[in-house]
């Protein structure tokens, strides 16, 4: 039997839950002024792999997360400049950046290891070490990552710059109705862009965190559809930095479950469907209720207005 408890589990959570939290945050930032991103799997993919060669390459991991966070950014950038400056469709553009996003870093590993399945060892994030007597947290955040600590801040950091600054009320007002926005002097195209590039950043963080924060390679197609789950958790979490953290916490509890019980006397098939399972149910439930920016997935054209 499995504890549904345990502190291996909770470690098991939190390492899980980090990626999703801070890629939720990412899908966040976009579909606050309006623009969904369906690409997150991608962008994440791409940090991961732009973390873990710049790190095998300079042997530095901290310079392999801000390689990430520019990748992201770039692609925030193509994405931005799609829905935004050509007024394309915001889902076939998320979905060209998955597709490239795979293939390519393939083709990247063939080119650079001749090996298509995963890039060298490479330095990775350190972790809180020497914690385990500190009373009651001494053991979950024994071993936690510098990047969970990191994605923790930036909740905190996103939240009182949404709710409790001028540019943020903005920021949420050019989601809301940009047009609104636009009469009372904000301008409007540059938030759109702004927050897209720093969304999609963070979506690189959170790729970084899988290929040098848990373990210290690029393996294809790593990310597994967590893209697809941190999007499931922003809207779970009702478009608001703490509700993302909570219903990523909550998917990764049922990750970190789905690996502890790969030992019960379960089809492996039944186990391996439970976090997917888990989360179109969610969504079937939550999704009815959950009301997010107003003009999300909206084409912003002021002329035609």
């Amino acid at each position: 039997m499995i504890s549904f408890l345990s502190v291996s589990i909770i470690q098991a959570t939190v390492a899980i839950a980090t990626p999703l939290f801070i890629g939720a945050l990412g899908g966040l930032f976009n579909e606050r002024v309006g623009i969904v991103n369906v690409g997150l799997d991608g962008i994440m993919l791409s940090g991961a792999f732009a973390a873990a060669i710049t790190s095998y390459y300079t042997q530095s991991a901290w310079i392999g997360v801000l390689a990430a966070l520019m990748v992201g950014a770039l692609l925030g950038l193509l994405h931005a400049a799609i829905c935004v400056g050509l007024k394309a469709d915001h889902v076939v553009s998320g979905v060209a950046i998955n597709i490239l996003a795979s293939s390519l870093t393939v083709f990247l590993l063939q080119l650079l290891f001749n090996n298509k399945g995963q890039s060298p060892s490479a330095p990775k994030i350190g972790q809180i070490s020497n914690a385990g007597s500190i009373p009651i947290l001494g053991p979950i955040i024994n071993n936690m990552s510098y990047l969970t600590i990191i994605g923790l801040l930036l909740i905190l950091l996103s939240h009182f710059f949404l709710y409790h600054t001028k540019m943020g009320l903005r920021l949420r007002s050019v989601g809301e109705n940009p047009y609104a926005a636009q009469s009372l002097g904000i301008p409007v195209r540059k938030y759109m862009y702004l927050s897209v590039i720093v969304g999609c950043a963070l979506a690189g963080l959170a790729g970084s965190f899988l290929s040098i924060g848990i373990l210290n390679v690029f393996t294809k197609d790593m990310t597994a559809g967590r893209g697809y789950i941190a999007l499931a958790a922003m809207i779970f979490g009702r478009w608001t930095p703490f509700g993302s953290l909570g219903a990523s916490v909550f998917f990764g509890y049922v990750l970190a479950w789905q690996m502890n019980a790969q030992g019960l006397t379960i089809p492996a098939q039944i186990v391996e469907i439970i976090p997917y399972l888990a989360t179109l149910l969610v969504l079937a439930f939550v999704a009815k209720r959950a009301r997010g920016p107003a003009h999300d997935g909206k084409t912003f054209a002021p002329g035609e207005h």
